[in-house]
């Protein structure tokens, strides 16, 4: 991506517009960009309803705008419309996997495989699950450099009922290789759930290829709103997951002797859907589609390798995950020799450096590396070297202040 194309992706941020803000955490929130606000602006100003029940022509646009979100999301990810859920974020559609599937499924006695990396949403819930039933928790471990070891999966997978893998960790920011996980999984019959979170707005992803299970991810950090979240799964396990919760929409038929379930996606859409929110997150959608999600990760990739390039000139500091930018996504998280990760990000946040400090919802992997905390800088399409560069030189003053 050309520093010219940088800049003009740049200018349609309002929040960077701020002056002096260097915004490294977009793997917990992205911003936003114009196209988006204007996309949730025009429903709010020119087609308020509700979606799915009226007849007049208001609420038939409302619909279409709606339904049209959801087709052109299941077109840019490879997978049916029919079978591309939205809930209110990743964490929701994990739970809705791991209660409504996971209940009918997995019994006193079964295994459930999660990985080292996961995030909390893809290991709590589970954790629920294997406690409520009386199912066995089971890591699948990774090594020093934070890469899952196959072999160790492989060893796993018989007589497994589940796998929870991330697609792209949180944390040491590992690509994992989901699509060769995945068939390895169903040749040993083990369903997979993959936490796409990290994955879709970094890297192209291609849905019919991977072909698991079921695949999460969350809009907020792909440059649409928060308040939303997808849940991709073959329909016929979704066919055979209950709902999470009930409500209008949801149901084929109601009575006091029994209640039938609509056909996903609707039965696990229960009640007002978050209507702006599905329409922004389309636009977002359409936006990462026309930059092409092979000029996005070159232009993340070639800012990781630059990162881990300035940082690793910084004394006593050290860099956790894998350093060979091919193997990861778009953030580094690192701890300085000493200094507590919140005392970074305070002093970097005085600077305008905006990173994040924290376990990031990754206790057990937070366990592996020994440590209790790291801060994490993450990289977007409109992030610039410059920006690389006051992080390191607020690390510089950390240091000073710390000394």
């Amino acid at each position: 991506m050309a520093a010219t194309a940088q800049l003009d992706v740049r200018a349609q941020f309002p929040t960077l517009q701020r002056e002096g803000v260097a915004y490294l955490d977009s793997a917990a929130t992205s911003q936003t960009p114009d196209a988006v606000l204007a996309a949730m602006d025009d429903y709010y100003r020119h087609h308020r309803a509700s979606v799915h029940r009226g007849t007049y022509p208001l609420a038939a646009e409302a619909t279409d705008l709606f339904e049209g979100a959801r087709t052109r999301i299941g077109q840019w990810l490879n997978w049916p419309a029919r079978d591309t859920v939205f809930t209110r974020n990743a964490s929701e559609a994990l739970n809705v996997v791991a209660h409504g599937w996971g209940r009918r499924h997995v019994g006193r006695g079964d295994r459930i495989l999660v990985t080292r990396m996961e995030h909390h949403s893809n290991f709590v819930p589970w954790w629920m699950l294997a406690k409520e039933v009386g199912a066995e928790l089971v890591e699948v471990p990774i090594d020093a450099g934070g890469v899952l070891d196959l072999d160790a999966l492989d060893r796993l997978l018989p007589g497994a009922k589940v796998l929870a893998v991330a697609h792209v960790s949180n944390v040491v920011g590992t690509i994992n290789p989901v699509a060769d996980i995945v068939r390895r999984a169903r040749a040993a019959g083990v369903v997979t759930v993959v936490d796409g979170s990290q994955a879709v707005p970094q890297i192209p992803v291609d849905l019919g290829a991977i072909d698991a299970d079921f695949y999460a991810w969350t809009g907020h950090k792909a440059y649409g709103p928060t308040g939303v979240g997808v849940l991709h799964g073959r329909h016929d396990l979704l066919l055979d997951t209950e709902p999470l919760i009930g409500g209008g929409h949801m149901i084929s038929s109601v009575s006091f002797e029994e209640v039938r379930w609509a056909a996903p996606p609707s039965r696990f859409e229960a009640g007002t859907s978050a209507i702006a929110e599905v329409i922004g997150l389309g636009a977002a959608i359409d936006w990462l589609s026309d930059l092409g999600m092979d000029a996005v990760r070159a232009h993340e990739a070639e800012l990781t390798g630059y990162a881990i390039q300035r940082l690793s000139e910084v004394e006593d500091v050290t860099l956790h995950g894998p350093r060979d930018v091919e193997q990861r996504g778009a953030l580094i998280s690192f701890a300085l020799k000493g200094i507590h990760p919140h005392d970074v990000s305070e002093i970097l946040g005085r600077r305008g450096v905006c990173v994040r400090a924290g376990h990031h919802c990754a206790q057990p992997l937070m366990q592996h590396l020994g440590e209790s905390a790291t801060t994490r800088a993450s990289f977007a399409v409109h992030t610039t070297r410059e920006e690389v560069d006051a992080l390191v030189d607020g690390l510089a003053e950390v240091q000073r202040i710390f000394a």
